[in-house]
């Protein structure tokens, strides 16, 4: 339903622009052709999403609304370009606008995009917030569109036009860079920003015959879902069970990891390669991070 109005209503956004000479309406317009595409993007992704693990691809397909999320960042980068250089091309060289058939032709794009806004809040996902990103950064170019036909019908000054939509675009720019590190670093196979890497190895060594802790690796299977994966250095071999089941149940109640790789083994790590020591070395009291 969101992608039918979105891609409709972008038709006749963008001849409204055209036969006004609006460039916050066709800015608008664009806003809403990418929208379209955006949520055509987030419904393909969101459908891979709920497919099972493969021979192929053993963590399945939850990645791929990520993957929409960081496809979408991109399309909004290339409309917040355009409309800074149609704008200032606007700046040096204004044209007529019809202010009345403006503020109509938004009044009906912000009754559009609220509605589907309000559709895509009902999701939590990544991919979703990326659609609604879109979506309102389009309620905001049909607000500002508003403004601009106000402005010139009452008083004839055409560079709020493109001022506002200058305005528009460094709102949007804001969130689109937000959304682009998140779904970045969940590509990347980032620790996820809301849990800290240091606490989580100094809690683990704290439990009961946990003499080390390295190799220690957090990152995204999606983007609400957490794994970890860690090589166990114990004091009894013969305690490991009960070691990893305190060490899972930390690790679900206190983070909210419930995809967890425990390695025991019973000798330091090796030296010279990588490896992340986390107890205390060369006498040290204190645990500290290599």
């Amino acid at each position: 339903m969101a992608i039918a109005l979105t891609v409709g209503f972008a038709v006749v956004e963008a001849i409204g622009g055209w036969l006004s000479g609006s460039l916050a309406l066709l800015s608008d317009a664009g806003h809403m052709v990418t929208d379209g595409a955006a949520l055509a993007i987030a419904f393909f992704a969101q459908r891979m999403a709920m497919r099972p693990p493969s021979e192929r691809a053993s963590y399945g397909y939850a990645r791929a609304e990520v993957l929409g999320a960081f496809i979408n960042a991109l399309l909004m980068l290339g409309i917040v370009a355009w409309i800074a250089i149609e704008a200032v091309r606007r700046l040096l060289a204004p044209g007529p606008v019809a202010g009345g058939t403006v503020i109509v032709v938004a009044a009906g794009g912000l009754a559009i995009n609220m509605f589907c806004a309000w559709l895509l809040m009902k999701s939590r996902s990544l991919n979703a917030r990326a659609a609604l990103l879109h979506v309102m950064g389009d309620m905001l170019g049909s607000v500002a569109a508003i403004v601009a036909g106000g402005v010139i019908a009452a008083t004839g000054w055409l560079p709020i036009d493109p001022i506002l939509s200058l305005f528009v675009g460094v709102l949007i720019l804001r969130s689109t860079w937000m959304l682009l590190r998140t779904s970045t670093r969940v590509l990347m196979e980032g620790v996820p920003e809301h849990l800290s890497y240091e606490e989580i190895g100094h809690a683990l060594c704290t439990l009961p015959g946990v003499a080390a802790v390295h190799d220690l690796h957090v990152w995204h299977v999606a983007a609400h879902r957490a794994a970890l994966s860690a090589h166990i250095v114990i004091q009894d071999a013969s305690a490991w069970p009960e070691t990893l089941a305190s060490a899972q149940r930390l690790l679900g109640e206190r983070y909210g990891i419930d995809h967890v790789t425990l390695q025991p083994s019973w000798h330091a790590p090796v030296r010279g390669r990588r490896f992340i020591p986390l107890t205390p070395i060369g006498g040290s009291d204190k645990p500290h991070l290599h």
